[in-house]
């Protein structure tokens, strides 16, 4: 029920324009069936690498193999497909695969290679960047399921959090000393976490429901 509980907690953030309506979700494994046959190695011509494994060379000659663009970030970075993302592994897991694909360990390999190595880096680049920010991670979610919020829409803020921001404002003008800054960064922590846990609540629950294009 795409652009129910998640589409309001959005709006309540000022990140779901008004009017846009959810859609039909895609299903979760739609992108994942695309391309799962092993393709030949670029290199030797021998069996590739399953798309969904953790394999990035061939088996046969270790020639680094392109990147899989139909795989998404979620399973690229080895994290649950959902609001909630441990930060820590996500980071361990960018670190593992920058060891694999960064460019500098291909300088002395074919410019084929070299290639790929930059689609590599690039592509897990976009993805640590994405899902480690709640709102990049929340929207790309978003994306996956069908829903697109399209870019120059207005987005209608919700008239109680606006209140809120205002007062926050208010007392960060007001604050000081150091010790009124540290309420203030307090405060603002505080509704940072109540919001997200709200956001990844309503993204369970929406997934837990049937597929319905309701608003």
């Amino acid at each position: 029920m795409w652009g129910g509980r998640t589409g309001a907690l959005l709006r309540v953030w000022g990140l779901w324009p008004a009017g846009v309506r959810g859609r039909r979700p895609l299903g979760c494994n739609a992108a994942s069936l695309a391309g799962n046959n092993s393709p030949q190695c670029w290199n030797c011509g021998g069996p590739g690498v399953p798309k969904r494994g953790d394999g990035f060379f061939c088996p046969q000659c270790r020639a680094l193999q392109p990147p899989d663009l139909t795989r998404d970030y979620f399973s690229l970075m080895d994290c649950n497909r959902a609001f909630g993302v441990d930060t820590a592994k996500l980071q361990n897991r960018y670190q593992q695969l920058q060891r694999l694909v960064h460019p500098d360990f291909f300088s002395q390999r074919s410019q084929t290679e070299k290639d790929f190595s930059e689609k590599h880096a690039t592509l897990v680049n976009d993805a640590y960047k994405t899902l480690l920010a709640p709102l990049s991670r929340g929207l790309y979610l978003l994306k996956l399921h069908g829903v697109e919020i399209p870019e120059g829409t207005d987005y209608a803020m919700d008239q109680q959090f606006l209140m809120e921001i205002m007062e926050i404002n208010e007392k960060l003008a007001e604050a000081q000393s150091e010790a009124a800054m540290k309420e203030v960064e307090s405060i603002v922590r505080a509704k940072q976490k109540e919001l997200s846990d709200n956001v990844s609540k309503a993204f369970e629950q929406d997934l837990a429901e049937p597929s319905v294009a309701t608003w």
